[in-house]
């Protein structure tokens, strides 16, 4: 099963939005093996962002993602980052359908509720990026022969 990096951004903490969207991930089946609050820093976001760093907007992701912290998890599952993304919805969220997290939560481009990785090799790279290999555990829940087919897992 893949893992993905999912990141409750500023917005989504100031709006009290972090069960709502953790539930979202739950409810959908996918499994959440690692999690913690952070405050980003301007090195890390400029890692993180630097396909970005140049552009003229790259100030207010900054001034966004340094706004307060953030809640990092590594969220598991079959064909994780295809079905995290079609969950999250397009980036701007004005233009995000309804029944996504940005679709039904955000009004705006950037303070669009959640980061979420775009391939598999970006989330390998984000996830070492905001984890520790001691902070991603493995387990199996109880119910996962009623989340998946057995050929699934």
């Amino acid at each position: 099963m893949e893992k993905t990096l999912v990141i409750l951004k500023p917005s989504a903490i100031a709006r009290e939005l972090i069960g709502k969207v953790i539930t979202r991930f739950e409810e959908k089946g996918l499994l959440i093996v690692g999690i913690k609050m952070m405050k980003l820093s301007e090195e890390l976001l400029r890692e993180h962002y630097s396909h970005l760093v140049s552009k003229p907007f790259f100030p207010l992701i900054l001034d966004s993602m340094t706004a307060l912290p953030v809640i990092v998890m590594c969220v598991k599952g079959k064909d994780a980052v295809e079905v995290v993304r079609q969950m999250t919805g397009t980036t701007n969220s004005r233009k995000a359908a309804p029944g996504t997290i940005r679709g039904d939560f955000g009004m705006s481009g950037q303070e669009n509720i959640v980061h979420a990785s775009d391939s598999v090799e970006s989330a390998e790279i984000e996830l070492k990026r905001f984890f520790r290999d001691d902070e991603i555990f493995d387990y199996t829940p109880a119910l996962i022969k009623f989340m998946y087919a057995s050929d699934e897992v």
